[in-house]
């Protein structure tokens, strides 16, 4: 098994459409057909800790059942429309893999 968790902080100019139209394109990587599970959030209103990063907008996990299907998953073609069409959006991005 992979988890593959991404989180995404966007643009601060982005209007209330924009941040709508995002939501919307996370929602369509739900369907690739390699995933095993996915979810989408933004931070949760937990308490202040050192550990704790509550600073980006979007968090998306993914489980995948083993890195062929993880790799599956980078090259489909509604992966890369998603990056396409949407990267303008962000200001940054990290992604953290788990086996």
């Amino acid at each position: 098994m992979l988890v593959h968790t991404v989180l995404f902080w966007l643009r601060k100019d982005l209007k209330g459409d924009q941040l709508t139209d995002f939501r919307i394109g996370l929602e369509t990587l739900k369907y690739i057909e390699h995933l095993e599970t996915a979810y989408i959030g933004s931070p949760a209103a937990t308490p202040e800790r050192p550990a704790i990063v509550q600073t980006y907008d979007y968090c998306l996990t993914t489980v995948f059942k083993n890195v062929a299907a993880h790799n599956a998953y980078q090259v489909d073609p509604r992966h890369q429309a998603f990056i396409e069409q949407y990267s303008s959006y962000w200001k940054r991005v990290r992604v953290y893999d788990a086996e």
